[in-house]
């Protein structure tokens, strides 16, 4: 018995497998899947830098509310948020700073990556966070984050 597979002469044997447009429309599917996907994961990450700014906002009106219930007063725009890592230098002098008033060694940033915008008188503070794109005003992820907002 002949277990080879015949073939006329002059005609090519096929063998099994996937022709290069079944691969070409497989991957195309796959591209097109992994592009709606990826967009979809991408503004959920978005979405995220915005709830860990407000965290961030959050933290920091804690820490700035235990600094004036040890100073009498919150830390000067002069003076940041600098004032809840380091004994300020500059501005009124608080005398009872029990600082640091943040687990960590420097004032962490907004979901970005970017400074927190800070202003106070002393009796009052502003926390804002400009956003995605860093620059005042914006809409949507580009909007400025205020803790007044919270």
């Amino acid at each position: 018995m002949n277990t080879q597979p015949s073939s006329a002469p002059g005609t090519a044997m096929r063998l099994p497998g996937f022709t290069f447009i079944e691969i070409l429309v497989v991957l195309i599917i796959l591209a097109l899947i992994a592009g709606i996907v990826g967009t979809q994961l991408l503004g959920e990450a978005e979405k995220a830098k915005s709830n860990t700014t407000k965290i961030q906002m959050k933290s920091l009106e804690a820490a700035l509310d235990l600094y004036r219930l040890h100073n009498s007063t919150y830390p000067t725009t002069e003076q940041g948020l600098e004032a809840l890592i380091t004994k300020p230098e500059v501005g009124r002098i608080p005398r009872d700073w029990q600082g640091p008033y943040l687990n960590s060694n420097s004032v962490p940033g907004d979901g970005w990556k970017n400074p927190f915008v800070f202003e106070s008188d002393g009796k009052s503070f502003a926390i804002k966070s400009l956003g995605a794109d860093a620059t005042e005003g914006g809409t949507d992820l580009d909007a400025d984050i205020s803790n007044k907002d919270l």
